[in-house]
């Protein structure tokens, strides 16, 4: 009998068929590390602007709650911890943005309704 349990989030996640990473692998990935302050996950939140591949590269805009968020340095690490677990990634690339500024009319529309925005 086969585990089937979920990876762990030090766990590696496998490239698409031809090996490759896709912007689906790099926000599957980027849902691992949330922002301790509200306990979601960065993706939900809006925090991920952008995100782009260029051969193994991975390339990401994005930005935090306010520009003081006391949590900044901790979930710009878990990101970069987060994309090199990617199976083939080269370098990681994160871009601190703040145009547009976020809003919690970023985040996803069912989490938003959850929260009761």
């Amino acid at each position: 009998m086969s585990d089937q349990s979920s990876p762990s989030p030090t766990s590696t996640i496998e490239g698409d068929a031809a090996g490759g990473i896709t912007p689906d692998l790099v926000k599957l990935a980027l849902r691992r590390v949330k922002d301790p302050e509200v306990n979601l996950n960065i993706v939900d939140m809006g925090l991920i602007y952008d995100v782009r591949v260029e051969g193994a590269d991975v390339f990401v805009d994005m930005s935090l709650t306010t520009p003081a968020c006391p949590s900044g340095p901790e979930i710009m690490k878990d990101a970069e911890d987060q994309l090199k677990t990617l199976a083939g990634v080269g370098a990681v690339n994160l871009n601190l943005v703040w145009s547009p500024p976020w809003s919690p009319e970023r985040i996803e529309p069912r989490v938003r309704a959850y929260l009761g925005f």
